[in-house]
């Protein structure tokens, strides 16, 4: 088999009046990330992940931020289209292994319904996703709540 990684990163700053979109479930906080899309940064470092793995470029260069056609989109439509792409190349997910950073709020609660969602629209069993959480101790801007940060690894296979 033909085995490939890719990793993916996205930053987003948080501001109250958003709704707090991640793993592509709503989240009850006081501020949401802010972004041309719902700004749901762990599905869209996910995308990055799986669209690298497969050489098939990134987020924006499929789903660009300056197109009208991706404003307000709900991110679980870009991971459901970034999936086509790998799949319409001959490639099938493997697991994907993340971690968020961020302060507030506390994540582990929403996991198991993230990880479901994540793994529905991928094609897997929700054992093969990992969602991990961590702060950065107040350091930097994850630390004074002003932003949030996803990273994600993505294994793929040839089919």
């Amino acid at each position: 088999m033909n085995f490939r990684i890719g990793l993916g990163i996205d930053f987003h700053q948080l501001v109250e009046g958003r709704d707090f979109w991640l793993g592509g479930i709503k989240i009850p906080h006081t501020k949401g990330a802010l972004g041309h899309s719902d700004a749901d940064v762990l599905l869209h470092a996910i995308c990055d992940a799986l669209l690298g793995a497969a050489a098939l470029g990134d987020i924006g260069t499929h789903f660009p931020d300056n197109s009208a056609a991706f404003k307000d989109i709900d991110s679980k439509i870009l991971l459901q289209r970034s999936i086509v792409l790998i799949e319409e190349n001959g490639f099938k997910v493997g697991n994907i292994d993340a971690t968020v950073c961020l302060e507030l709020p506390k994540i582990k609660p929403y996991v198991a319904e993230m990880k479901a969602v994540i793994a529905s629209i991928c094609h897997i069993e929700t054992d093969a996703v990992s969602i991990k959480a961590t702060t950065t101790e107040k350091m930097g801007f994850a630390g004074r709540e002003e932003g949030l940060v996803a990273y994600a690894n993505a294994l793929i296979y040839k089919i």
